[in-house]
């Protein structure tokens, strides 16, 4: 073999080799991107979270990190999970400490039960993110709680040593009244448990109550103004309320006594009223129309009275006195003058009573 075509066939192995190499990366991208899926968590702060730190759901690794960068006020961190781990769509990211020298992960959670899933490109927002309080946080705010308590703080003349001399005084033998007592507010906080949807109704409601009294100040005003100038009316007249009360309390016993006494006359005349209104209801028709003729009867008895002749007057129709009888003329006269009756009596017309 000529050197020419020796060096042709190790330039053709090694370009094939690059090929392979190539093909092969390519195709591990591919599959490791098919059998992922990516989301993005935002955080406030994002210390000790760096590219390849663990995702874990329940504490067991499903993903890694690929990026942590910085956007302003927040952290974007770039997740890839496992594609067959199912996440909720509304779950929480926080970042976890195990320990203070243990790299940091983020934990996704709660673990998927049912309902919505996360898909691929979802964002969890800096609301449904959290971060753990940074040992250096910690110590500053305990520096800052033992100043305001020491010497140069609440303590300053001894106040605290004698509030905690004073509480250990008063819980000194009382230890077994304080887990009684802790034991009860734990058995009270498992009663609401159960019912804290009644307690937040009840709290709404109270406070939609204390909002109408708002809007309406000037009503519960003047109400309260009005509530004390009772008060205040029945604190002058005490002795005559008391005095009235007592003398409505001998009444009530008089009306027990009469009742007890007469109980089976009561009884009998309920019993007749019973019977009289029910005769009442029968003749409600009757009833009705003598209310309706009696006006018009009692003006017809008015306007017949002659006060001259001290008699009634009326003029009869004698075509009532027989079928089909001619009508009768019947002069007009006037009755003479008569003395007037005595008092207490009637006088009729001529020819009647």
């Amino acid at each position: 073999m000529s050197p020419t075509s020796y060096r042709a066939g190790r330039i053709l192995a090694a370009g094939l080799a690059v090929l392979v190499a190539f093909t092969g990366s390519l195709a591990w991208l591919v599959m490791r991107d098919f059998g992922t899926k990516h989301i993005v968590a935002y955080f406030g702060e994002a210390v000790g979270v760096y590219a390849g730190s663990d995702v874990r759901v329940l504490g067991v690794p499903v993903g890694a990190i690929t990026s942590v960068s910085p956007q302003g006020m927040r952290v974007r961190v770039g997740i890839t999970i496992d594609r067959d781990v199912e996440v909720p769509a509304g779950a929480l990211a926080a970042v976890v400490a195990p320990s203070i020298v243990s790299d940091r992960y983020v934990q996704l959670s709660p673990a998927y039960t049912g309902g919505a899933k996360m898909a691929d490109g979802d964002e969890i927002p800096v609301e449904r993110t959290a971060t753990p309080v940074e040992l250096d946080q910690l110590y500053e705010s305990l520096n800052r709680l033992a100043t305001a308590l020491g010497p140069n703080g609440a303590n300053r003349a001894g106040a605290l040593s004698e509030l905690l001399e004073t509480g250990a005084a008063n819980l000194d033998g009382n230890g077994r009244a304080l887990g009684s007592s802790i034991a009860d507010l734990g058995k009270a906080t498992r009663t609401l448990s159960g019912s804290q949807g009644d307690l937040f109704d009840t709290i709404a409601n109270l406070e939609r109550f204390t909002a109408m009294l708002r809007d309406n100040d000037g009503q519960v005003r003047k109400a309260e103004t009005q509530l004390r100038d009772v008060a205040g009316f029945l604190a002058d007249d005490r002795q005559e309320l008391a005095a009235a009360l007592r003398e409505l309390a001998t009444a009530l016993l008089q009306v027990r006594d009469f009742i007890r006494d007469n109980r089976s006359r009561i009884t009998s005349n309920v019993d007749k009223l019973a019977s009289i209104t029910d005769t009442l209801l029968r003749q409600r028709t009757s009833l009705e129309e003598a209310l309706d003729v009696a006006p018009l009867a009692l003006t017809n008895v008015l306007g017949a009275y002659n006060p001259a002749t001290g008699s009634f007057e009326g003029r009869g129709n004698l075509r009532e006195l027989g079928p089909d009888q001619p009508p009768v003329a019947v002069p007009s006269t006037t009755a003479p003058a008569l003395p007037l009756p005595p008092v207490g009596t009637v006088q009729g017309t001529p020819g009647g009573r």
